[in-house]
């Protein structure tokens, strides 16, 4: 039994899948408090559902991408069964976490998308560094930055990330100028990609359900 707040579907926003169809499983409970975060109402609103129920759900949109994601999904016991199940179903599966805890708890064939929590999310010292090196071929890394001193932070870690981990750089919508990571990125010949949140860009008005 998991405890859902939302299963939705999408094109994916995030990462070096974003603009693909994607499903939505969105976990409650979180154990961060980012300063930006756009996603509060999923710290506790949700409903208990078995594996089954939700697989069932998923398969109604006829969608093979499937991310799991919150919150943090990593806090609740069942989530690497259900990204067990939902591999076995034959769906590419992405989780999503916020770097705080042990991502070896995934099964492989599940693909982590990571957060480093910068100085300007307020969580920066939540990071389980030891992540780093459990990651495998085909993860991925996301700084989301508000400011320079978060760039420069996110700059000094880029060394730490192993070479087989994709790396993004994500400004903070309305905080960061997009054009102006740009420009820092290029001067510095940053490794990583500069990284939009499409679905802000597509849905800007919308909090819930993209």
């Amino acid at each position: 039994m998991l405890k859902v707040n939302e299963i939705f579907y999408s094109i994916q926003g995030e990462s070096g899948y974003a603009g693909l169809p994607c499903v939505f499983i969105r976990l409650t409970g979180c154990n961060l408090r980012c300063d930006y975060c756009d996603t509060a109402y999923a710290y506790d609103e949700g409903e208990d559902l078995p594996v089954s129920e939700i697989l069932e759900r998923v398969k109604s949109y006829n969608c093979q991408l499937v991310e799991i994601t919150g919150g943090e999904p990593l806090l609740q016991r069942e989530t690497p069964g259900l990204a067990t199940a939902l591999l076995q179903e034959g769906y590419q599966v992405l989780v999503e976490t916020n770097g705080s805890k042990d991502i070896d708890i995934l099964p492989d064939g599940a693909i982590c998308i990571m957060d480093i929590k910068c100085p300007g999310s307020g969580e920066a010292t939540q990071m389980d560094w030891d992540n780093l090196n459990r990651l495998k071929s085909g993860d991925q890394v996301k700084f989301v930055l508000t400011d320079e001193n978060d760039y420069l932070w996110a700059n000094t870690h880029l060394s730490g990330i192993p070479e087989r981990v994709d790396v993004f750089l994500s400004p903070v919508q309305g905080k960061l100028d997009p054009a102006q990571l740009a420009e820092w990125m290029l001067m510095d010949r940053v490794r990583g990609h500069l990284h939009l949140q499409l679905h802000k860009i597509l849905w800007p008005d919308e909090e819930r359900g993209v």
